[in-house]
């Protein structure tokens, strides 16, 4: 059985769920996530718990079980607390700016690259630290993933966008003939 699928979803007491069926919406704080779940989970709400049930013990039944279960405490999480991913941009010459909600990256290329947030999400400059913020888990990182994707880091001298805590294994340059 499923240990990830059988722990109950404490709701806090400012965040609403509201069941219909295999569609759950979840309105908090920061904001309100939609979600259409596989019909074959079944949920059960008693006062501020929510348990995820399957219908039998098949292999599919079991993989959906943690799943859904892990995707609806990420909603639950983001409405009230929100979710967070910082990138640090590394080189000479490269700056980053926000001007307005959208980002304003100079990474070496001939025009400025800028980017502007999905609903939903905002952006952050501290240096050259950029902060992705947003309610939903799914969409930050896929922001996230998509900015460091326009300069990915170079692995000889270590310039470009990368994930704050992120280990970049570094390559040998050439070797100076004799």
């Amino acid at each position: 059985m499923s240990r990830i699928g059988k722990k109950p979803i404490t709701i806090p007491k400012d965040v609403k769920v509201l069941i219909e069926g295999s569609k759950i919406i979840v309105e908090g704080p920061k904001g309100t996530l939609t979600r259409e779940f596989h019909p074959k989970m079944k949920f059960e709400k008693e006062e501020s718990v929510i348990r995820v049930l399957r219908e039998n013990d098949s292999k599919m039944d079991k993989s959906l079980h943690g799943l859904t279960r892990t995707l609806l405490a990420n909603m639950v999480e983001g409405v009230t607390k929100g979710f967070e991913k910082a990138l640090e941009v590394n080189g000479l010459g490269y700056r980053v700016q926000k001007k307005g909600n959208n980002l304003l990256l100079s990474l070496g290329f001939t025009h400025p690259v800028e980017i502007e947030p999905p609903e939903g999400i905002s952006f952050d400059v501290e240096g050259q630290v950029i902060k992705v913020k947003g309610a939903d888990k799914e969409k930050v990182g896929q922001v996230a993933a998509d900015i460091r994707k326009i300069r990915t880091v170079e692995p000889y001298k270590g310039t470009g966008i990368k994930y704050v805590g992120e280990v970049v294994r570094r390559k040998q340059g050439k070797a100076t003939a004799k």
